[in-house]
C-alpha cells in the first residue's frame, strides 16, 4: 500500500513536470512580432519638405478647432463606449486578482424541532487556494495584458475621432470654397446672358447663344443647390462627431488652412507607436498567458480551509462563545471530464494563434497605409503643381479672349467656353488641395501620431 502511494506520487510529479513543460511550448510557428517589424527596413517613398511633429493636432492650426476636439472627446458616444470598455477591463482585473486572496464567510442559523426546541448556530470559515502552479498569477497577467490592449484601443479611438473632426472641419471649408466659386460663375453667367440680350436689342448680335448661356446658368444654379446641401450635411456630420445638439462658431472661411506634411522615420519606429499594433501585440501576450492557464487547469490544486462553529439554545450564546475549530487541507486533481480540459487547451492555443495572425494582418495593413499615404502625397503634390499652372494659363487665355470679344474678333460662345474652364480648374484645384490636406492627416495616423493623453 505504501509502495502504491509512493509510485502514485512519483507519477503525479512526472505528470506535473510534463504539463508545465508543455505549457511553455509555442502554440504556433512563425516570426515573432519583433522580427515582423524588422522586416520593413525602409519606406518606399522619400520625403523632401516634411516636418517632424509629435501629435496629429500639430499638423494644422485652425482657430476654434481645439474646442471642438475637447467637446468630441467628452461627448462622442462611440468613443465613450470604448472608454467604458477600458473601465470594464480594469474591473475584471480586480475580480481576477481577488482569487489570490483568502475568502472569509460567516453564517448564523436558527432551527426548531419538537425534541430539542430552538437551537442557534453560528460559523466563520476561511479558505484559500494555494497558487502553487502560478495559475492565478497567469490569469492576472493575462488581464493586465488585456488592459494594456484596451488602453491602446482607447488611444486609437481617440486619435481616429480627432482626425475625423479635423477632416470634417476641412470639408466644410472646402464645400464653402466650391460654393463661392459657383456663385462667382453664376454671377458672370447671368451677366453674359443679359449682355447677349442687350447686344441683340442694339442689333449687334443674334439670340443663338442665349439658350447656351441659359443652359450654363441653370446648371450652375443646380450645382449651387447641391453644394449648399453638402455644407449642411458636413455641419451635421460635425455635430454628430462632437456629440452635441448644436454647434456655434462653425467655420465661415472658404480658405483652406495649411497642413504640414508629417516626417516619417524608420518603419520600425513609426509602426511601433501605432495604437492598433500595440493593441494587437498585447492581445497576443494575453492569449499566451491564457494558454498557460489552460495547461495548469490539468494540474492538481491545493486548498486550505479553517472554520469556527458554535451551537447554543440562545442567540447570544451561539455567537462563538465556545466555538469548535476545524482545519482542513485538500488536494484535488481532475481525472476524467470527457476531454473538456484538453479541449480548453486546444481552444486557448488556437486563440493565441488567431491573435498572432491578427497582429500580422494589422501590421501589413499599417505598412500599406503608410506607403499609400506617402505615394499619394507625391502624386497630389504633382497634381497641385500642374493644375496651378493650368489655371494660370487659363486665366491668361480668358483675358485674351475677353479682349478679342470686345473687339468683335470672337463670339460669346468662345468666351463662355474659356471662362467655364477657368472656374472648372479653380474647383479642381480646391478639391486637390483638400485631398492633399486630408491625406496628410491620414499619413499622421498611419505613422502613429496620436493625441496627447
Amino acid at each position: 500500500m505504501v509502495y502504491f502511494k509512493k509510485r502514485s506520487t512519483v507519477l503525479l510529479l512526472a505528470l506535473s513536470c510534463t504539463l508545465a513543460a508543455c505549457s511553455s511550448q509555442p502554440s504556433y510557428t512563425g516570426n515573432s512580432t519583433e522580427q515582423s517589424l524588422k522586416q520593413h527596413a525602409n519606406w518606399q517613398y522619400t520625403q523632401e519638405d516634411a516636418t517632424e511633429v509629435s501629435y496629429i493636432t500639430d499638423l494644422v492650426n485652425i482657430a476654434g478647432l481645439d474646442s471642438l476636439i475637447e467637446q468630441a472627446v467628452a461627448n462622442n458616444p462611440s468613443f465613450n463606449q470604448v472608454h467604458v470598455a477600458l473601465k470594464l477591463a480594469y474591473a475584471q482585473r480586480d475580480v481576477t486578482a481577488a482569487s489570490q486572496w483568502f475568502s472569509v464567510d460567516a453564517g448564523f442559523d436558527a432551527q426548531r424541532n419538537e425534541t430539542s426546541g430552538t437551537q442557534y448556530s453560528s460559523s466563520v470559515g476561511v479558505s484559500w487556494e494555494a497558487d502553487v502552479w502560478q495559475k492565478i498569477a497567469d490569469n492576472v497577467a493575462a488581464q493586465d495584458m488585456t488592459i494594456a490592449s484596451n488602453q491602446a484601443t482607447y488611444q486609437g479611438a481617440k486619435d481616429t475621432l480627432v482626425a475625423s473632426v479635423i477632416r470634417t472641419y476641412l470639408n466644410i471649408i472646402l464645400q464653402q470654397d466650391l460654393l463661392n466659386i459657383e456663385q462667382q460663375r453664376l454671377t458672370v453667367l447671368e451677366n453674359n446672358e443679359q449682355s447677349i440680350v442687350e447686344r441683340y436689342q442694339y442689333g449687334l448680335g443674334d439670340l443663338e447663344a442665349l439658350d447656351t448661356a441659359r443652359t450654363d446658368t441653370l446648371s450652375t444654379r443646380a450645382t449651387i443647390a447641391d453644394y449648399q446641401e453638402q455644407i449642411a450635411q458636413a455641419k451635421r456630420a460635425l455635430v454628430l462627431l462632437v456629440g452635441v445638439d448644436k454647434l456655434e462658431n462653425l467655420p465661415t472661411t472658404s480658405v483652406l488652412p495649411e497642413v504640414v506634411e508629417p516626417l516619417s522615420a524608420l518603419p520600425e519606429q513609426d509602426l511601433a507607436r501605432r495604437p492598433d499594433l500595440q493593441s494587437a501585440y498585447y492581445n497576443i501576450q494575453s492569449k499566451r498567458y491564457l494558454v498557460d492557464v489552460a495547461y495548469k487547469d490539468l494540474l492538481p490544486s491545493i486548498t486550505l480551509s479553517a472554520s469556527l462553529s458554535d451551537l447554543a439554545t440562545t442567540p447570544s450564546q451561539a455567537l462563538l462563545t465556545s466555538p469548535v475549530w476545524n482545519l482542513l487541507g485538500s488536494l484535488s486533481a481532475p481525472l476524467f471530464q470527457g476531454g473538456a480540459l484538453r479541449a480548453q487547451v486546444d481552444i486557448a492555443k488556437l486563440n493565441a494563434e488567431q491573435a498572432f495572425w491578427e497582429y500580422q494582418d494589422t501590421l501589413l495593413s499599417a505598412v500599406n497605409e503608410v506607403e499609400n499615404a506617402l505615394g499619394q502625397e507625391q502624386s497630389l503634390t504633382q497634381q497641385q503643381l500642374q493644375i496651378s499652372k493650368a489655371l494660370a494659363s487659363a486665366k491668361r487665355s480668358f483675358s485674351n479672349y475677353q479682349s478679342k470679344y470686345q473687339q468683335g474678333l470672337v463670339d460669346i460662345l468662345d468666351l463662355l467656353t474659356v471662362q467655364q474652364q477657368v472656374y472648372d480648374l479653380q474647383a479642381q484645384l480646391s478639391q486637390i488641395n483638400y485631398t492633399l490636406l486630408t491625406n496628410r492627416i491620414d499619413l499622421g495616423l498611419a505613422l502613429g501620431l496620436g493625441v496627447s493623453s
